[in-house]
């Protein structure tokens, strides 16, 4: 059974859909749109994943990154080929934060922004760097540790 669901609020939730059916792969499980056309509820599935995902409606107070000025959330997609899905997703419109790079934990790893506001992390497991290794790569990071980041 799977336990957590991410449920994203979008301005524009139908175009949100294209795009992640573009840069990620998603198929498309359910849609369901209100009298005004706008959607109440969408699930995709990205991999073995569920994603949920409705219309930006303010009287129910679900507000998008965009009308809130961004979100502290990221979302992890783990994928075979880091580089492959992330270039897609930048070529459907999506802004790159920080493009794929190996990272010392052991990820080739990636973050950008998607055209609604929501942030992605993406990553291919590329080596098992030991707990010993990884602390000492953090203990080098400095006052900045965004820098690995």
């Amino acid at each position: 059974m799977q336990t957590l669901t991410p449920h994203l609020v979008c301005a524009g939730a139908a175009d949100a859909i294209a795009y992640y059916k573009r840069a990620f792969g998603a198929t498309e499980m359910d849609r369901l749109s209100g009298p005004d056309g706008k959607l109440m509820h969408a699930m995709l599935h990205i991999g073995a994943s569920p994603l949920m995902l409705m219309d930006e409606n303010q009287q129910w107070g679900a507000l998008g990154p965009k009308l809130l000025g961004g979100s502290p959330v990221t979302i992890h997609l783990s994928v075979p080929d880091v580089d492959a899905v992330f270039a897609r997703a930048i070529e459907a419109g999506g802004v790159a934060k920080m493009p794929p790079a190996d990272m010392f934990w052991g990820d080739r790893y990636g973050v950008l922004t998607d055209p609604f506001g929501h942030s992605w992390s993406i990553a291919t497991h590329i080596s098992n760097p030991s707990r010993e290794q990884m602390q000492a790569a953090i203990a080098n990071l400095g006052e900045c540790p965004d820098a690995a980041l």
